[in-house]
């Protein structure tokens, strides 16, 4: 879980550094706090998202996942208080970078595969 944490952190902080839009508290405590945050927001509220959406995520092909992530970044940000996320666009990008950094570094990293 604490791996889970780190990986969740480093995407956090890379979307915060190459999305404009995106602003995180650069503090050790405050990066860490919004990670679990998102995780805890990912872990409950968006398999309900996801299942609301089914029809969505189906007619798009699952493209439509990425909006539901987006918002999940969005909730988020309300909150914390060390998260600043500017729009939709803003949203939407991030969430697709956070995704990709995530994917990677769960691959890179040991634990489960």
């Amino acid at each position: 879980m604490v791996l889970r944490i780190f990986v969740n952190a480093v995407a956090l902080w890379a979307a915060a550094g190459l999305v404009p839009g995106i602003e995180l508290d650069g503090s050790f405590t405050g990066v860490f706090t919004v990670a679990i945050i998102f995780g805890l927001v990912n872990a409950l509220i968006r398999p309900l998202v996801l299942l609301l959406s089914l029809p969505l995520i189906l007619i798009t092909l699952g493209l439509f996942t990425l909006v539901a992530n987006a918002f999940m970044l969005m909730l988020t940000d309300l909150l914390s208080g060390a998260l600043s996320v500017t729009g939709f666009p803003a949203a939407f990008l991030g969430a697709l970078l956070i995704s990709i950094t995530s994917l990677f570094l769960s691959i890179l990293l040991p634990g489960r595969r």
